[in-house]
């Protein structure tokens, strides 16, 4: 299956060396959802560190035939934590692109890149990071799952030492907390470098979870 990121948003001018957020949306969204916490995740009251670039792509393959809205899917979905590898593979593909082109995208050599989403797109975000050792200064994990697939699972390996984020909410209806610690816990075998954010709330962001994702990329 053949995938193209074809359409995406850069959150403004990027300068030389900065550090670029690449974050991907969920489920039967599109690339205008997560541009939105460019301005959040960049509050710096020291005025010291860089400020993030911030780029989000659409995902390659329209929601409505599988059933997902008028939005556009990373993956179609089979049910628990296991996305089908057919259509995984390509938004992995399609991501390969974006990811070796951000010079040319942004104008200018991109500094350390972080890749992160919500829902579908931190699942995403954490099957390219482990199947790409490497390449990502950090991975952040919003209300997704770590993916029974063999572009994640057989790449277990790679996650030792790697930087993630993971905040999930302890209601969430549509990715349980459960199935959140069962990833998690398969990360900490592996020796992942992780942390954690837990709420009270469901399948969302929230903004405790923003401010600790915010100290966590200040500390990377």
């Amino acid at each position: 299956m053949t995938a193209v990121i074809d359409e995406f948003r850069i959150s403004g001018p990027h300068a030389a060396g900065n550090p670029v957020l690449v974050l991907l949306h969920g489920r039967g969204s599109n690339e205008d959802d997560l541009l939105q916490l460019a301005s959040l995740l960049n509050r710096d009251p020291t005025g010291e560190a860089d400020p993030f670039t911030v780029v989000t792509p659409r995902a390659p393959w329209p929601g409505a035939p599988w059933g997902y809205g008028p939005g556009w899917a990373w993956y179609r979905y089979l049910g628990e934590d296991r996305p089908e590898p057919e259509s995984l593979e390509g938004s992995l593909a399609a991501l390969d692109d974006l990811m070796d082109g951000l010079e040319d995208t942004l104008g200018t050599a991109p500094g350390p890149i972080f890749l992160g989403g919500f829902s579908q797109g931190g699942t995403m975000s954490l099957a390219w990071s482990l199947s790409r050792p490497g390449r990502v200064a950090g991975a952040m994990n919003l209300s997704g799952f770590l993916a029974d697939a063999p572009q994640v699972q057989d790449h277990l390996g790679n996650a030792e030492g790697l930087p993630v984020f993971w905040g999930h909410g302890r209601a969430d209806p549509a990715i349980p907390f459960a199935l959140g610690e069962k990833g998690r816990a398969r990360l900490k075998e592996h020796e992942a470098a992780l942390e954690t954010f837990d709420h009270d709330g469901g399948h969302t962001i929230t903004p405790g979870e923003l401010e600790a994702l915010r100290s966590w990329l200040r500390e990377s």
